[in-house]
């Protein structure tokens, strides 16, 4: 029986200490790291420290404009992820969809919405516009997005919405697409004169740079308070809502203009299983509703291929978006005359 002691490591000289023993797995020997060789490693980098609430800023700030301006695109922009549809036919937003961005002391609570509708006085479009004046009237900055260089009639009508005493920056989207970068100062001087607009932001939704010189100015406008969300949240949405929103978008996309906008989707089934070779495992069906057999026909497509290549993209892009295996079925019902009739509206999630 060995009478040896341990040294306690208080007892130990600075040398002793920093000695450490090989490590022996069965056929290998890992030599220790010398002391020389610890110093030159690169020091581990500390984890920044928490924002002090007392230096927290959090507000609301309201994305409006007319159909078709770049809403959405700019929304997702502005959070750095794809959480808000987007395709070339109008309206295709429908929801009030939140976006949250949490960059140094800021967090920015974005509310996207739908384009005001000025034609057609469905129960549909009642409700979006509804959703629209409702996003506007109580928050602390609004971007009012417009095409650079453009000013329409329904431009006009969304302005007219925009309640006095809330600052609105004018956004001036699509710059890109603007050929006479000298056309752009008189037009904004004769935004000016239709509205006191805080500042102008001549801008590409689409450049880094100008989303990043938004979210400057945009923090300026940001009351001084604790945040809403956790530092690391991105929606208020739910995973449902946001698969619903998906095949809505394949949906528009691959039908182009043919198919009319007042289709809408509706989540059958969502259920998360354990997965066997991913961390989780989706199962969603979900109904394509339509107002017509011929539109039926159109989203099937010739032996179901139109329908499938739906489901396949909306899959893809869900499985990158929630971090899952996604297995998705679609079916295409018609139900004629829902867009107007307010109780179906409303039975389908609509305000």
């Amino acid at each position: 029986m060995s009478t040896d002691k341990k040294t306690p490591e208080t007892e130990r000289t600075p040398q002793e200490q920093t000695m450490r023993r090989p490590v022996q797995i069965a056929g290998v020997t890992i030599q220790p790291r010398s002391s020389s060789e610890d110093a030159s490693l690169a020091p581990v980098a500390a984890a920044p420290a928490p924002v002090p609430v007392e230096g927290q800023r959090c507000g609301l700030v309201a994305i409006v404009g007319k159909p078709n301006v770049g809403k959405s695109t700019l929304l997702n922009a502005l959070v750095g992820q794809k959480i808000s549809i987007t395709s070339r036919k109008a309206q295709t937003t429908r929801h009030r969809i939140t976006g949250i961005r949490t960059q140094g002391a800021a967090q920015y609570v974005f509310v996207d919405t739908p384009g005001f509708q000025t034609i057609h006085g469905t129960a549909l479009n009642k409700s979006l516009n509804k959703t629209v004046v409702g996003a506007v009237s109580d928050v602390d900055l609004v971007l009012f997005v417009v095409e650079a260089g453009s000013f329409t009639t329904a431009d006009a009508k969304v302005l007219a919405l925009l309640k006095p005493g809330i600052p609105v920056l004018l956004v001036a989207n699509k710059l890109d697409n603007v050929h006479r970068r000298g056309d752009i100062a008189p037009w904004l001087q004769s935004m000016q004169e239709r509205h006191a607009f805080t500042e102008f932001v001549p801008m590409s939704a689409k450049q880094p740079k100008d989303i990043e010189r938004l979210l400057g100015i945009c923090e300026k406008y940001l009351p001084e308070q604790p945040w809403w969300h956790a530092e690391d949240e991105l929606t208020d949405r739910s995973e449902k809502f946001l698969a619903s929103e998906m095949v809505r978008e394949k949906l528009f996309r691959l039908t182009g203009d043919e198919l009319p906008y007042t289709s809408t989707v509706v989540i059958d089934k969502f259920e998360e299983e354990a997965g066997r070779t991913a961390k989780r495992m989706l199962r969603i069906a979900a109904t394509i509703v339509v107002e017509r057999e011929g539109h039926k026909a159109m989203v099937i497509g010739d032996k179901g291929e139109k329908l499938k290549r739906i489901g396949t993209e909306t899959r893809v892009e869900l499985e990158k978006l929630l971090d899952a295996k996604v297995f998705i079925e679609l079916w295409v019902k018609v139900r004629s005359g829902w867009a107007d009739d307010e109780a179906r509206v409303r039975s389908f999630g609509y305000e």
